[in-house]
């Protein structure tokens, strides 16, 4: 992962122990109730993809056990990995493009459900993503996979060649000589692996995304329901289908790109049609960018109308996260396909203990701050999810009472302590395990690998009924808290 140049080590800082006055008068532990989100605190786990579910994307016992456990810490909400609307392979992530994966995800919202003590709401990430191949080798490139096109011929002067003579003179060129000849998109395909944008207006289906998008999350979000979530949270953040419509280098001309009103138009049209497919009193809501962090990406002005323009459609919760874009991601190695969380805007999305003079925690509070305050001056009291290293009791109070927030969201704090919300509320915050910002879990993720925390998953080890990782040496859910 890209690490800042200044290299400055942070520690994460617990803050002060909150007394039993002070968790009772607290909005972190204060109920709320807006329209049809209602949370017993301001608690929330956002999504996380552990690498649990079968190749096939069905839920797995290992997928019950990782929900289970944060169940266990009775949080107000769980939102569900990233969760794949089309019944296409995707690997070992969990997908909900058929009714024939209804099973196991109603034994998921069984499993928390009956965990938290009914206490927790239980809501379902539905995301969309287009093709990306893997880096591909440089002679295997230019000699079977390049189609070879007129305006190679042209630049090369190489009109009346024939095409093997041709590829011949690429592999023979250097980087810098081979890019004054391949476009930009052809190059990138050579150095990182190909990968489909929304701007391929020449491709039939990405043509036809605006028609086909809305039906697909649709019916996804339907299954959710009958399998017994709590609500959606439609996915329009980081390098995925949605939140590249959202993104200023959406430069589609059908009416979905350029401006920001254009670009809102597709996520829109997918929220109307999920509301109208789901039960009135199921929650849906929204996980999308505060800032691409990118250059030449979207502008805090544009995400304030975007978060604006999805209240008043009637969204009825709008979770913030930042960066993690293709644009910058590091070159992957051969045979690797590009993760997007390996460059400047992937570290704003997960930055470490190694840090800038900003430090990497609470660092995308401030546009959170500014994109609620445009969404409360346009009229609307839409929750506002905050995240991104918010990790004590101090931090959360003041995130929701500055009005920055009105939901705290913590990923990496939970996967380090499945329980410090619930330790927090009842008094045992000395035994918080606290996240140390290492972004070991993240190394894990980045090689598809089941994601744990080096705090616990070496920890007893030969406790009976642990499960254990593929190769048997760390366990793959927090050991079990009981207070003293």
């Amino acid at each position: 992962m890209w690490k800042p140049p200044e290299k400055i080590r942070w520690s994460p800082d617990p803050g002060h122990l909150p007394d039993a006055d002070e968790r009772a008068s607290s909005t972190l532990f204060s109920s709320l109730q807006s329209g049809r989100l209602a949370l017993r605190n301001r608690t929330w786990v956002p999504a996380m993809v552990p690498w649990r579910a079968t190749d096939n994307g069905y839920v797995t016992p290992e997928v019950l056990d990782w929900y289970g456990r944060f169940a266990q810490g009775r949080p107000a909400a769980i939102v569900v990995e990233a969760t794949g609307i089309r019944d296409v392979p995707s690997g070992p992530l969990l997908r909900i493009g058929h009714d024939r994966f209804l099973d196991g995800l109603e034994q998921l919202v069984e499993v928390v459900h009956r965990k938290s003590g009914g206490t927790t709401k239980l809501f379902i990430q539905l995301i969309d993503f287009l093709a990306i191949k893997r880096r591909p080798d440089r002679v295997k490139f230019l000699k079977r996979f390049l189609a070879i096109t007129p305006q190679h011929r042209q630049t090369l002067g190489m009109s009346e060649a024939e095409e093997a003579d041709i590829r011949q003179a690429m592999i023979a060129m250097t980087d810098d000589e081979l890019e004054q000849v391949l476009n930009a998109r052809e190059f990138e395909a050579l150095k990182k692996g190909y990968r489909e944008q929304v701007n391929d207006m020449h491709l039939d289906h990405i043509k036809d995304l605006p028609k086909v998008l809305p039906d697909l999350f649709a019916e996804a979000a339907g299954r959710a329901s009958r399998a017994g979530f709590d609500g959606v949270e439609l996915h329009y953040a980081h390098a995925y289908t949605m939140a590249s419509f959202l993104s200023a280098t959406n430069r589609r001309d059908d009416g979905y790109g350029g401006a920001a009103d254009a670009r809102v138009r597709l996520p829109l049209e997918v929220y109307q049609a999920v509301r109208k497919t789901v039960p009135e009193d199921f929650v849906v809501g929204s996980r999308f960018l505060a800032s691409e962090a990118i250059k030449g990406g979207s502008t805090l002005e544009d995400v304030c109308h975007f978060a604006t323009a999805f209240a008043s459609a009637g969204m009825d919760f709008l979770s913030l996260s930042r960066g993690g874009k293709f644009d910058d991601a590091k070159q992957p190695k051969v045979g690797a396909a590009a993760y997007p969380y390996t460059g400047p805007s992937g570290y704003e999305c997960m930055p470490q203990y190694i840090s800038d003079k900003q430090g990497p925690f609470g660092r995308n509070l401030a546009a959170t701050r500014v994109i609620r305050e445009a969404v409360r001056k346009a009229g609307f009291d839409t929750p506002v999810v905050a995240a991104g290293g918010i990790h004590s009791f101090d931090m959360a109070e003041a995130a929701l009472n500055d009005g920055t927030a009105d939901i705290i969201g913590a990923a990496r704090q939970t996967l380090a302590d499945p329980d410090w919300f619930l330790k927090l509320e009842t008094g045992h915050g000395s035994d918080v395990r606290l996240c140390e910002y290492t972004n070991y879990c993240e190394g894990l993720d980045q090689t598809h690998k089941q994601v744990t925390c080096k705090l616990w998953d070496r920890l007893q080890l030969d406790e009976p009924g642990v499960c254990k990782s593929s190769d048997g040496k760390r366990r793959l859910i927090a050991p079990d808290w009981t207070p003293e």
